[in-house]
């Protein structure tokens, strides 16, 4: 899955440049060349060197979450069994570290300096592990390794501006330096594993109103001559090796930190989910974590896409994560909070023990910070485990104030802006005014973030005031996210346990519609195209029925029924498979879409359970013959005001598959399609 375009990083939203050079991607290919993160032999050992850049000494580009990154992937590893002993942690703050690791301060020097005395002490089968948070640049190729390129560079914390003397950035980390770290180890039978939270380049997106902080340092802040011509020489030769390495998103996609719901405490999207996921999964596979991390990562502020790479992503990841449902209850407080994606009016359960019994109670959190959950109400005194029942009720939609894309289009705005609530300063979507339409972008305010006219446009339709095509689509816009968030509240917190359902999906790419080729597996980097097929096929694994349903979400946050269609059958029993199609019909704009797949439990005589009828608002709000304690729950979830018909907790184990859909441009919505 290598991209001939850029690398992943923490603020791309698309290429500056597109030289025919090695990327960044491609050289940490070769530099990880390594097996999955963490598999290790009862002989092997686990080394790491965690860099997290804040604080730059020169440049003028401070960032708030590489230390709370950096504590909190070391924490995740010694939580996985690595020895904090064979840790070392580069950060300017090193407080709350695991006891016993190595620290220093994220410097060029001190960087090399780890990397290589964790290195040469490591020896064949050994596993070495590079995690770095904080910014990365693009610099002209002075060697001509590149093939006539630029080099992909890290900046540590002393990184300094262009220096004509050196043809280089100053104290820049360059990926050909990492190569010839990495191949070293790799001769000797050396596993190495990369984790990159950073970005190469600015792409000139455009950041508009949004919350969080984008970790970018563009080529003028450091002072990148625009007459440098690369040198021309012969790429370096591709190196072998197994290997498995994460990146915080798509080559041509941005990504950001943010604050916890505290409102001090800041993290990499990418770095928080990933850490969630690595805790909680017991024997997961690499692609299992990816996976994981990517579902988390789509309820987050920002529409990123993490990518992983490597032959070994189907091995097993070293270590064991808790594999606990449950957390632990201490004097009257429950040890875990924001970090483990917990938040303010959630309800637990209460339970003497870490597995098994009966609930003592269920209460509610009254505050949760980032590492700690106060518990409302009366706490029984043999309460010592917490298990997530469900999360608290989404909040209403909340709109940034309006933001012109810009002040010289000459167009008039008055009514769009008088027909847009107040603005927020924490809001799910931020308005753009541009083209003369508005233009809803996420809530990092990056307008267009997957090609031009993928956030989604506010027009009037024919008869339509402004007002009322914004209460329209604000509406539409409210559902759809509610919807999303109510069912990811109500699944679950981890990978532990075996899926009831599971979900193989091939793409059939087509030469134009109506003619398909030949299916084949589908590839979410890659996306799909006007006109193409995907086909999903469901079984069920366990061993009771399921009633499966399968809504899209599309880019404008409108929700689609899929299956059942017409009021067919969903119910599938043990060992049985069905097949579902969906086609993307041309006529729209690039963006990131969910498939997704919903199954409940349920008893051969039981009500049918047909979650279709939640799609879109009029349907919720008519939900008429349902009958069975999912829909009726979900119903009070959707509609707060409601009646709760006597649903006060989750009444079912519903489980959800959400698969990321990037569609590329001139892509638009799926439609139901027969099988060929």
């Amino acid at each position: 899955m290598t991209n001939p375009v850029t690398w992943p990083c923490r603020t791309c939203s698309g290429p500056t440049r597109r030289y025919p050079a090695r990327t960044m991607r491609q050289s940490l290919a070769l530099l990880l060349s390594t097996t999955a993160l963490f598999t290790a032999t009862a002989q092997a050992e686990v080394r790491a060197v965690l860099v997290g850049v804040g604080d730059y000494l020169t440049l003028d580009a401070d960032l708030k979450g590489p230390p709370n990154d950096v504590r909190l992937m070391a924490e995740t590893l010694a939580a996985r069994g690595v020895d904090p002993g064979q840790m070392t942690v580069l950060t300017a703050d090193p407080m709350g570290l695991p006891q016993g690791v190595a620290t220093g301060e994220p410097v060029r020097d001190e960087i090399l300096a780890a990397l290589d005395r964790a290195a040469g002490a490591s020896v064949k089968g050994d596993t070495l592990v590079f995690y770095f948070s904080g910014h990365g640049a693009q610099a002209p190729d002075m060697s001509g390794d590149e093939g006539g390129g630029y080099d992909e560079i890290l900046l540590p914390a002393d990184a300094a501006g262009w220096k004509g003397a050196i043809g280089a950035v100053e104290n820049a980390i360059l990926d050909d330096e990492l190569q010839v770290w990495a191949q070293e180890a790799l001769g000797r039978g050396v596993k190495v594993v990369g984790l990159i939270d950073a970005c190469h380049s600015a792409t000139g997106f455009r950041a508009l109103g949004g919350q969080g902080v984008a970790r970018v340092v563009d080529e003028a802040v450091l002072g990148i001559p625009a007459d440098v011509v690369p040198m021309v020489g012969e790429p370096a030769p591709p190196r072998s090796g197994d290997f498995v390495y994460l990146y915080s998103s798509q080559s041509d996609q941005r990504s950001f930190e943010y604050p916890l719901a505290d409102g001090t405490t800041w993290h990499g999207e990418f770095t928080l989910r990933l850490a969630q996921t690595l805790r909680e999964a017991p024997e997961a596979s690499w692609a299992q974590v990816l996976a994981a991390t990517t579902e988390a990562m789509a309820q987050g502020p920002a529409r990123q896409m993490p990518e992983g790479e490597g032959p070994l992503l189907k091995a097993q990841v070293f270590g064991r994560g808790t594999g606990d449902a449950r957390m632990r209850v201490e004097g009257g407080t429950l040890k875990a909070g924001l970090l483990e994606g917990l938040a303010k009016g959630a309800e637990v359960a209460l339970y003497a023990g870490p597995a098994g019994g009966e609930p003592l109670a269920v209460v509610t959190l009254a505050e949760v910070t980032a590492r700690e959950s106060t518990l409302a109400g009366q706490v029984p005194e043999a309460a010592a485990w917490a298990e997530l029942v469900s999360a608290p009720l989404p909040e209403p939609l909340a709109l940034a104030a309006p933001v012109r894309a810009s002040l010289a289009d000459g167009l008039d705005y008055a009514a769009w802006i008088a027909a847009l609530p107040s603005g927020t300063t924490a809001p799910d979507l931020v308005p753009i005014l541009t083209e003369g339409t508005v233009a809803l972008a996420g809530a990092d305010g990056v307008l267009d973030p997957e090609g031009p006219g993928s956030s989604p446009r506010i027009r009037t339709e024919p008869g339509e005031t402004p007002a009322e095509a914004v209460e329209r689509v604000l509406e539409q816009a409210a559902h759809g996210l509610r919807l999303r968030e109510v069912l990811a509240g109500a699944t679950g917190r981890s990978l532990t346990g075996k899926a009831a359902v599971t979900v193989s999906i091939e793409r059939r790419p087509a030469n134009g519609c109506g003619d398909v080729t030949a299916a084949e597996p589908f590839d979410p980097a890659q996306g799909v195209a006007p006109c193409d097929q995907l086909w999903l096929t469901l079984t069920n694994a366990g061993g009771k029925a399921q009633d499966v349903s399968v809504l899209y979400f599309a880019a404008d946050f409108e929700v689609q029924p899929i299956w059942p269609a017409q009021n067919l059958a969903n119910r599938l029993a043990p060992g049985e498979s069905a097949r579902v199609g969906l086609m993307i019909e041309e006529g729209s704009t690039a963006g990131l879409e969910e498939i997704w797949v919903l199954a409940v439990p349920v008893d051969p005589d039981a009500p049918r359970v047909d979650l279709t009828r939640l799609a879109t608002p009029t349907m919720t709000r008519a939900f008429g013959g349902a009958s069975d304690p999912m829909s009726l729950w979900l119903e009070s979830r959707m509609e707060p005001d409601a009646a709760t018909r006597g649903f006060t907790l989750k009444p079912a184990p519903l489980s959800m598959i959400r698969q990321v859909v990037r569609l590329n441009p001139r892509a638009s919505a799926p439609t139901l399609t027969e099988e060929p």
